[in-house]
């Protein structure tokens, strides 16, 4: 019971990670998979920008701008929540670069693997509810059947949780990559908290599909105790 209680809290942890990172930027703010700093300085003036990137989304956080005769802030502003975002000429200009660049970097098609975000999530968030069967044995005190449904669809789900996990890191150095050739190193690429958070519901996932696994084993175990065994043990003794 005691494991059985371990598995569902590793599938609830896990849940809740890929679920804020679903919701990461632009819905929830804090969460992003990487963030586009630029600074550009003269001797009349500096400004500096950063821009932060998430599944559905990207937020500017705003253009400061300071110089000897006057400072100025533009308002930060976020793009609306849909998939496969595009670039445009607001984050280029934030950034201080060429639109036709920022695009070729940070393109539609790479953002639209993101999708598999709310699908790991949706396949996690159902392998936790059929752990939760897992806490009541059955009439023959076994929990064999709720352990394989369990495996068998926390398997789908962890694959799927490895690959966007894969995939947020291929764009993050792809992006990363893009940006330095691109722009000679002015503007830098920080990676964000989502990309762990990914990582951690991935552990998460593993640690519960061998737990998982070891309560199947040793359900399947109690079914192949031998019938000379059996008879035995209730053999009047003496």
């Amino acid at each position: 019971m005691f494991a059985t209680i371990i598995i569902s809290c590793l599938l609830f942890i896990a849940f809740l990670l890929l679920l804020l990172v679903t919701l990461s930027v632009p819905i929830i703010k804090t969460i992003y998979l990487f963030t586009l700093t630029a600074s550009v300085s003269s001797s009349l003036e500096s400004a500096s920008s950063s821009v932060k990137f998430g599944v559905w989304g990207y937020c500017i956080s705003g253009v400061d701008v300071s110089g000897i005769f006057s400072d100025s802030v533009i308002a930060p502003e976020c793009s609306k929540a849909h998939l496969g975002y595009t670039i445009d000429s607001t984050v280029a200009s934030a950034l201080n670069l060429d639109s036709n660049k920022l695009v070729h970097v940070v393109s539609e098609t790479t953002t639209a693997a993101l999708v598999l975000h709310p699908i790991a999530c949706g396949l996690t968030f159902l392998t936790l509810l059929v752990s939760l069967f897992m806490l009541r044995r059955g009439s023959n005190g076994t929990i064999r059947l709720p352990s394989l449904i369990t495996l068998g669809v926390g398997i789908l789900a962890t694959l799927f949780t490895t690959i966007i996990f894969l995939i947020d890191v291929i764009v993050v150095a792809v992006v990363r990559n893009g940006v330095k050739d691109d722009t000679n190193g002015v503007v830098t690429l920080n990676w964000g908290n989502a990309v762990w958070m990914a990582l951690g519901a991935t552990l998460a996932l593993w640690l519960a599909m061998v737990g998982t696994c070891g309560g199947v084993c040793a359900c399947g175990a109690r079914y192949h105790i031998s019938p000379v065994e059996t008879q035995r043990n209730f053999e009047p003794q003496g």
